[in-house]
């Protein structure tokens, strides 16, 4: 993509900072698209002189998303919720901005999904991505749709969740603590997205996933030792879990845990990283590094526990 502008639509956003590395990095023109494009202003060192621009726009209002495509040779969706309106951004979002791209003669469009989409999904997270892709597809056949696992990284809201609750709390309590899932650095991600805006991967999906698979308990476990942490982890059944995701103030809505009920790893024979010519990184090799705020003794914890012995 050198020399070439890229319209990014939630570039600030904890993956999109990721992709729009990546695109700086390869000589790509990054046009930064946010409702309030100030929160993304901290990307602006990173490029080079003239290299980044910001723009406000909202993926609902197709007046903002056209003014924001105008021009640019590629664009890129990485628009997404947990909670809140999935219709209006996840569908009706991602139908403006592929009609956009369309409408004005965009070369590559990429629409980052998630693993699990599908419009027969039993979350509304994850229906509504299925969805969007089916719109997406419909305005713009040759989009590229990019389905990430769980993504991990340091300003991640999965890993740190859970290390904040392990630092603090004697008893950890897991939910679905079988599902499996396949961890994948955001870096990866965004190396990935930026290449996925290659005409050669026009109309393909392709899902993203870390070297290993873990289970929810699995990762639990592994965050406590990175911590050097030993609570008392409780693997709670399903009806509990059911029940307790129903209860106000519950640390997960109840669509999350219908999005618990299903594994969210790579489907066999599905194109992803490789295809991409990009090699994983693991969570063991990434996670304990940003972790380490987390640790009794902080950043020196592992030297001063050596010392000690």
């Amino acid at each position: 993509m050198k020399d070439k502008l890229v319209t990014i639509f939630g570039g600030g956003g904890f993956v999109g900072r990721y992709v729009v590395q990546a695109l700086l990095r390869g000589g790509a023109r990054v046009r930064i698209a946010e409702r309030d494009p100030r929160h993304a202003w901290f990307l602006k060192p990173l490029g080079g002189l003239g290299q980044t621009q910001f723009v406000a726009a909202d993926v609902t209002l197709p007046d903002t998303v056209r003014r924001a495509v105008n021009g640019a040779d590629a664009v890129i969706n990485m628009v997404g919720v947990l909670a809140g309106d999935f219709e209006r951004l996840h569908v009706t979002g991602a139908r403006n901005v592929a009609e956009a791209a369309a409408a004005l003669g965009v070369e590559t469009l990429v629409q980052v999904s998630a693993i699990g989409a599908d419009p027969a999904a039993p979350s509304g997270y994850g229906s509504s991505k299925g969805r969007g892709e089916e719109a997406v597809r419909a305005a713009f056949p040759g989009a590229a749709i990019v389905r990430p696992s769980i993504v991990f990284g340091r300003e991640d809201q999965f890993i740190n969740r859970f290390a904040a609750m392990i630092a603090r709390a004697p008893v950890v309590p897991v939910l679905r603590a079988g599902v499996k899932f396949q961890p994948v650095f955001a870096g990866d991600v965004g190396d990935a997205v930026a290449a996925a805006t290659d005409a050669r991967f026009a109309g393909q999906t392709l899902e993203l996933g870390g070297p290993d698979v873990m289970s929810m308990g699995e990762i639990i476990r592994f965050i406590a030792a990175t911590l050097g942490r030993s609570p008392s982890i409780v693997e709670l059944p399903d009806g509990a879990g059911a029940l307790l995701a129903r209860l106000p103030f519950a640390p997960i809505t109840q669509d999350q845990w219908l999005m618990l009920q299903r594994d969210n790893v790579v489907a066999a024979g599905t194109p992803g990283l490789a295809e991409l010519g990009i090699v994983p990184e693991p969570l063991s090799s990434i996670a304990p590094d940003y972790l380490v705020r987390f640790r009794k003794s902080g950043r020196f914890g592992r030297r001063s526990e050596t010392l000690a012995a």
